[in-house]
């Protein structure tokens, strides 16, 4: 009975070395934390924009400079239909700022919070879907920001939530729907308006710039 006890003890001892170990891997320093290059695809949808609800699709790469700050570049390809009248597509080029407000004690942390902001290039056409000779785009910029969180599944593997809202800093192309009458014109002014994007992205760790 006792060489059972003993036996017994030094299983549990291992187990909870061997935990213990895992966990101080996890623990780790700040500078393994960071020089990380990600790259991932994205899935956004657009709110609360004057043409109505779109989706899109893009991808985006991350490098990770510090343990409270991380870099996003990306790209994105929206899609409106406004009252099955006009089309109107985005292409987003541009770059955030992600910073993490609280202290990362373990390394992943699965639910790890962020507020970010950023500025990008952006395209914008507009086309009257009965007559594709009715069209207008233009280029401009836009500034965003807004709160998101990673879920990290892995140490190299994240699933990433980010609402933001986008303004454009640019005119905007207006479509006039009269029936089936469809005019699409610049704004006379440039005003502040926007859209709220909500992106879904999949992330994974290739390789570190730094040891």
């Amino acid at each position: 009975m006792k060489n059972k006890f003993l036996t017994l003890v030094a299983i549990i001892s291992c187990f909870f070395m061997k935990t213990l170990g895992y966990s101080q891997a996890l623990s780790t320093s700040s500078e393994q934390k960071t020089g990380w290059v990600s790259v991932g695809g994205r899935s956004t949808i657009s709110l609360f924009d004057s043409d109505g609800i779109g989706i899109g699709t893009g991808g985006q790469f991350r490098i990770q400079p510090s343990t409270r700050v991380n870099t996003d570049w990306f790209a994105d390809y929206i899609s409106i239909n406004v009252d099955n009248k006009v089309r109107s597509i985005y292409y987003h080029i541009g770059w955030s700022v992600l910073y993490y407000p609280f202290e990362d004690k373990h390394y992943p942390k699965l639910i790890q919070p962020y507020v970010l902001a950023g500025h990008c290039f952006d395209y914008n056409q507009k086309t009257a879907i009965s007559d594709p000779t009715i069209t207008k785009d233009r280029w401009g910029s836009a500034v965003q920001a807004g709160i998101g969180t990673h879920f990290n599944i892995t140490e190299k593997f994240d699933i990433s939530l980010t609402c933001q809202y986008m303004i454009h800093l640019t005119k905007q192309l207006d479509a006039q729907i009269d029936g089936d009458n469809v005019a699409i014109e610049e704004s006379k002014n440039t005003a502040l308006e926007g859209h709220l994007l909500t992106t879904v992205s999949l992330n994974y760790k290739l390789f570190r710039l730094w040891k």
